[in-house]
């Protein structure tokens, strides 16, 4: 069943917020005057099922008519509307006290042929594999393992290397690394390099992993939730990435790199504790040539740790993208519901909860994230996956988790100063 939702939320600034006068505004819409251009966003909910197939979802044009569709679980849903879908390997149902197997989707053309495929990573412990897509023919999927055992929670798919193809991130064997593919042979067993040298430290269930440049030499690092491992000058002849060790998190989930207060020097975003509480963002530093981490808090175990009351458990999933089109990198994320089976986990039936947090550029410098609630009855899986669904230049959000499978469509309108100031989240003071 196909239920559709409409939520509509308005974003403000000026004396309400302190220091972020004129912040918040779209900076890169100007009108003719060159006054300031305020936008609204809408959400769409589109709820495909209600069902828990899957806590991770993608996106792909798998029948290849241009528009986009959409994976969760064993189905993918036809786009623009995902009212039809298909099955492409056998169908289950999980209990929402228990797992899925499957915790990330990718929609990728990974053999080639123009047609995409679908990268299933499932549970913790076991294989990853890629569905060979049919080019329109009914039934089940070619189904190719290329990974024998993938570790960690917060597994991904990213560029490494210095190509701009991607490898698969994750911890296997003891050690943390990545899987190299061969595209010109991808059906065979992908590469594993480790990057870690002492084997027993990443387990099954580890959590929190990211790459991203954090020391500026151009090449990517990997940060996990002990530290960061420095990614050496050449990686053909198997040399040793450096480890500095740093607290980031007692669990992580994915960990961002970028720039947040866009001072040249990239930082972090990520969970404090995926199963607890916790969102921040450590901001880099350098004192002679050292690298160190402040640590800024947007959520935490009490409403008076936001400077905004926000508080929600279990945010075991977060993605980066510019929501509102102001230029500016926003934060979504939102409660993994029944993470664990209750009551292993704090405030497990609070409600599932979806925010974006809306980056601004505060007059003092500072950099803010105001949080937005996208919708209190679905929240995160393991992955969220955010693309443009159907062509408006508007970021899409896709998610599949124990409350079902989930589209929010979003839509920007342009609105006045005044109806813009009308809708707020205020600042709360903080109390001891």
């Amino acid at each position: 069943m196909l239920k559709l939702k409409i939520f509509g939320f308005l974003f403000c600034c000026g004396s309400l917020i302190s220091n972020s006068i004129d912040a918040i505004a779209s900076e890169s819409e100007k009108n003719d005057s060159d006054s300031t251009v305020y936008n609204r966003v809408f959400f769409e909910k589109i709820t495909l099922s209600n069902k828990f197939y899957s806590e991770g979802a993608g996106v792909g044009d798998f029948n290849r008519d241009g528009y986009k569709d959409v994976v969760i679980g064993a189905q993918w849903y036809e786009g623009p509307d995902f009212k039809r879908k298909h099955e492409y390997r056998p169908i289950k149902e999980f209990d929402p006290a228990e797992y899925s197997e499957t915790f990330y989707l990718y929609g990728k053309d990974i053999n080639g042929d123009g047609w995409d495929d679908i990268l299933a990573i499932d549970i913790p412990g076991k294989p990853a594999a890629w569905y060979e897509n049919p080019k329109g023919k009914e039934g089940h999927w070619k189904r190719i393992e290329v990974v024998p055992w993938v570790g960690n929670e917060s597994p991904g798919l990213d560029t490494v290397v210095g190509d701009e193809r991607p490898e698969l991130l994750f911890n296997t064997d003891g050690y943390l690394g990545y899987a190299e593919i061969d595209w010109e042979n991808p059906y065979k067993e992908w590469k594993f390099h480790k990057i870690s040298t002492a084997k027993g430290a990443f387990f099954i269930y580890t959590h929190g992993l990211g790459v991203g440049d954090i020391n500026g030499d151009g090449r990517k690092d990997f940060v996990e939730s002990m530290g960061w491992w420095e990614q050496p000058e050449t990686l053909d002849k198997g040399t040793a990435w450096k480890f500095h060790r740093f607290h980031f998190t007692d669990g992580g989930a994915q960990m961002i790199v970028t720039d947040v207060n866009e001072d040249g020097l990239n930082d972090i975003i990520t969970v404090w504790h995926p199963h607890k509480y916790g969102l921040v963002w450590w901001e880099q530093t350098r004192s002679e040539g050292k690298i160190d981490f402040i640590k800024h808090i947007l959520t935490g175990e009490k409403e008076s740790d936001s400077p905004y009351g926000v508080k929600f458990s279990q945010a075991h999933a977060l993605a980066l993208v510019d929501i509102d089109g102001d230029g500016l990198e926003d934060i979504v994320t939102g409660k993994r519901w029944w993470a664990h089976r209750p009551p292993i986990d704090p405030d497990s039936d609070a409600p599932a909860v979806l925010y974006w947090f809306k980056k601004v550029r505060n007059k003092d410098g500072t950099i803010d994230f105001i949080p937005f609630l996208i919708d209190d009855d679905s929240g995160v899986g393991t992955q969220i996956t955010i693309e443009d669904l159907n062509g408006d230049s508007s970021p899409d959000i896709v998610i599949g988790n124990k409350k079902g499978e989930f589209i929010f469509l979003s839509k920007r309108e342009k609105v006045t100063k005044e109806e813009w100031e009308k809708y707020c989240p205020v600042k709360k003071e903080v109390m001891n």
